[in-house]
Order: C-alpha cells, then structure tokens, then sequence
C-alpha cells in the first residue's frame, strides 16, 4: 500500500512537472510577442472605449472598431488601394531618388577627407533649410503635380541617407584599412571589402530616418499640390467632416511607415549577416 502510495505521488509530481515545464515553454515562446504588443493593444483599447464612456467626443476621435470597419468599406468600393498606390508611388520615386544620389556623394566625400572640407558648409547651409518653405518655390519650378511632390519628398529623404553615408565609411577601422593598405591591396578593393561593409548599418539607419521622413512630407505635398493619394484624402476627409475616413488615411500612412521599416531592417540584417556570424 505504501508503494502504491509512493508511485502515485511520484506520478502526481512528474505530471506537476511537465505541466509547468510546458508552461515556461510557452511563455518563453510568447513573452516577445507579448512584449511587443502589450503596449499598442493598451493604447487600442483605449483608442476604442474613450470614446464610448464619453472621456472623448467621438465626433472629433470615433471607436478604434468604427474606424476599422468604414476602412473596410472603402477598401471593398475600390477607393483606397488607388490612393495608397499613388502615395506609395509618390513616396518611393522621392525615395529612390535620394538613395541613388547621397550613396554615390556621400561614399565620394566620406572617403575624400579634402572634398568634403570644401562642400560641408553649403551641404550645411542646404540641411538647414526648411522643406516646406520651399514648397513654394518647388511649385514654381516644377508646377503643381508628380514632379512637384516628387522633388519635395526627395529634398527631405536626402540629408539622412547622405549624412549616414559619410558617417558609416569614416566610421571604417583605420586599423584594418592600412593593414589592408600595408599588404598591397588597391584602395577599391579596401573599399569594397572593408568600407563598405562597415558602412551599410549607417548607411541603412539614414534610409530608415528618410523612409519616415518621405511620409512625412507626403503628406504635406499631397495636401497642397495633389488630386489623389492618401494626404489628400486626408484633408478632403477634413472638410467634408468625414472623421472615420481622415483616421484611415492615418492608419495607412502608420501601417506603410511600419512596413518600410521593417522591410529596411530586414535588409541589413542580410547585408550585415556577416556580423551576426561573428557575433552569434
């Protein structure tokens, strides 16, 4: 009696066991999802049940839900993916524009230490200068339309990827440059194997900052100078007193801020996987 006592309580505490080994599983699964949720899932909830108790006037800020359930309206009329592809559009013309320009100039005055001393104070002076003041004078230029938004995004989106650039191949170790340089090798081969390699977390870091930056402006030149795309579905949302359709212009613009982010860190993490197998 006293064995079968002893296996039962044997069985009892392996089975104790295994249910809290399954439980610490699946909260080491879960605890990085949770953790990256928890606070948008509060400011959701939030979003959703001030304006019904009244803490908020829901005419100004409706229901999370509200608003969810009108952009699925206007998604299924056909009405929303045309402004998102115009803004997208909009965003990576002005994007791909600044890339194809600051990479090659700022990779010239970063390696070129005398270059750079003579063109950093009117690169400076050009930084400092207010997008949207110049709105005006892109309009003039250029008209109102594509090229016009185009060139605004762009003025915007340059300066980080620019100035990222420069950091990131100053930023290079001198001490693997003239080793590679004591052995003979070429400045184009130290370049390519140990510049530039070392340069693409900063260079990717200024396209992030510009990524959010393009969106920015976006908004601003669609606004202004635009018939479609998502900033002025904003404001046409804004005077004919449609609050729901206003916010889903927002969340869209946050969802493809979020995506382009993430699409970037995505790939530094496949240009730099060099370091994580350094570094695991």
């Amino acid at each position: 009696m006293t064995s079968q006592t002893a296996e039962r309580l044997d069985d009892s505490r392996l089975r104790q066991s295994s249910a809290s080994s399954r439980i610490r599983t699946f909260w080491q699964t879960a605890q990085p999802f949770v953790r990256n949720t928890a606070a948008i899932a509060v400011f959701l909830l939030l979003w959703e049940f001030a304006p019904r108790f009244g803490l908020i006037n829901r005419t100004f800020l409706p229901p999370f839900s509200e608003i969810i359930v009108k952009g699925v309206e206007y998604a299924l009329a056909g009405k929303l993916l045309p402004q998102v592809l115009v803004s997208v559009g909009r965003a990576a013309g002005g994007f791909g524009l600044g890339v194809v320009t600051a990479v090659p100039l700022g990779v010239l005055l970063g390696w070129y230490r005398p270059l750079e001393a003579y063109f950093n104070p009117l690169l400076q002076l050009l930084r400092q200068t207010n997008p949207v003041s110049l709105f005006p004078a892109f309009i003039l230029f250029f008209g109102i339309g594509y090229a016009t938004n185009i060139a605004i995004i762009y003025w915007v989106v340059v300066w980080p990827i620019l100035l990222g650039t420069i950091t990131g191949v100053r930023q290079a170790d001198p001490a693997l440059v003239k080793y590679a340089r004591s052995v003979g090798l070429p400045d184009r081969v130290i370049f390519i194997k140990v510049v530039a390699p070392s340069a693409i977390p900063s260079i990717i870091t200024g396209m992030r900052l510009a990524a959010t930056y393009s969106f920015l402006m976006l908004v601003v030149s669609e606004m202004v100078g635009a018939s479609s795309g998502l900033g002025y579905l904003i404001v046409n949302a804004q005077y004919l007193m449609s609050i729901h359709l206003l916010y889903v212009g927002v969340i869209v613009l946050a969802l493809l801020g979020i995506a382009s982010n993430w699409g970037l860190v995505a790939l530094e993490r496949r240009l730099t996987s060099w370091k994580q197998d350094i570094n695991p």
